[in-house]
């Protein structure tokens, strides 16, 4: 059996995404791995977002889905939820976008993510154990203050942005 899937994303959201990205994040590298190629017996290359801005992919869906706000929705403030990366990507997006940024971050979260979060822009918010706990909170502050929720996964934008990778590999494949 075969099953498809209507994407919510499409190939020109992703051009889109990586219009809006063009300058405000770096174009990893993508080296090939001769160990695991031979171990593999296969051409196996390794797409380097550790060296991203942040350290992780997270960047690009988070800048994505903020610079596609209005203005209106600008000037509320975002929120968003993460343990570490999203957090990350979110609170440095707003930094260069000038957005009022919190993030909600489980107690539990690595101090060097906290402390990152804090030191690109974002007010965090500790709350709760888990993904849940922190997701009560964002809808709590989201009707108190009417901030814009910044998904972590589940948003077109932030799709949109991720894919901007598989972009990157292909033109970096078959240049």
């Amino acid at each position: 059996m075969h099953i498809t899937y209507d994407l919510p994303v499409t190939i020109e959201d992703i051009q889109d995404a990586r219009k809006r990205l063009a300058g405000k994040i770096y174009k990893t590298g993508m080296p090939r791995s001769n160990y695991l190629s031979e171990r593999c017996k296969g051409e196996i290359f390794l797409k380097f977002e550790n060296m991203q801005r942040t350290g992780s992919f997270k960047i690009r869906g988070a800048f994505n889905k903020l610079s596609s706000l209005t203005d209106a929705e600008k000037r509320k403030g975002v929120v968003a939820c993460s343990a570490g990366n999203h957090a990350q990507g979110v609170s440095l997006s707003c930094a260069m976008l000038g957005i009022d940024g919190k993030v909600v971050m489980p107690m539990g979260a690595p101090k060097s993510k906290v402390a990152a979060t804090r030191d690109y822009s974002a007010e965090v918010v500790l709350h709760g154990e888990n993904f849940n706990d922190t997701i009560a909170k964002v809808s709590e502050i989201v009707e108190m203050e009417g901030r814009i929720f910044i998904p972590p996964y589940d948003d077109p934008k932030v799709i949109a942005g991720q894919g901007t990778i598989g972009l990157e590999i292909l033109e970096d494949l078959y240049d």
